[in-house]
């Protein structure tokens, strides 16, 4: 659960009103080294995106992406990806606004997907592969009850060399 000194977010379903933030967001090449994406994103697919998340449910789509608003204003996303309701487990994906990073809302996140997770899902647990020399990430996901897991070599090409990237989970306690 949050602490005192953890800022209160609200996660809710992405919205056609998110299409700029999450444009930023996407084509900012910084973060394409810590994600999926290599490449820009028009204005037109976030919005096919987002109309795509929202007339699909998690069981089908076996993703769920979700907005973190602090103040009436969006911080972050948070996904849930390669979800398993057979063995209750799911990936989870995570981005901060430039602007807000460092004020807590990335920890707040995170407790508040597990708890929905819990109590919504019946999730058993959770994980995520971060690269070596990510140690923000790697601090943040320890700092919420995450445990190394394993190493997986050479996993992560970030456009000049290779890196390992380190599976982290935690088992969530009902």
């Amino acid at each position: 659960m949050p602490t005192i000194d953890t800022p209160s977010v609200c996660l809710r379903a992405l919205e056609p009103a998110d299409v700029e933030t999450l444009y930023n967001w996407e084509n900012d090449p910084a973060v394409w080294g810590v994600s999926a994406a290599h490449q820009p994103f028009s204005r037109y697919a976030l919005q096919r995106f987002i109309d795509e998340c929202s007339a699909s449910d998690i069981y089908a789509s076996r993703q769920l992406r979700l907005m973190a608003d602090a103040e009436d204003r969006p911080v972050g996303c948070i996904d849930l990806y390669d979800f398993d309701p057979y063995h209750r487990r799911a990936g989870i994906g995570i981005i901060v606004d430039r602007s807000q990073r460092g004020k807590g809302y990335a920890t707040a996140m995170l407790h508040s997907l597990e708890a929905f997770a819990a109590e919504h899902l019946s999730m058993h647990q959770l994980y995520c592969d971060i690269a070596l020399d990510n140690q923000r990430s790697i601090s943040l996901f320890t700092k919420c009850g995450f445990n190394p897991c394993g190493t997986m070599s050479q996993w992560v090409w970030n456009g000049t060399r290779w890196t390992d990237a380190c599976r982290m989970q935690k088992i969530i306690e009902i």
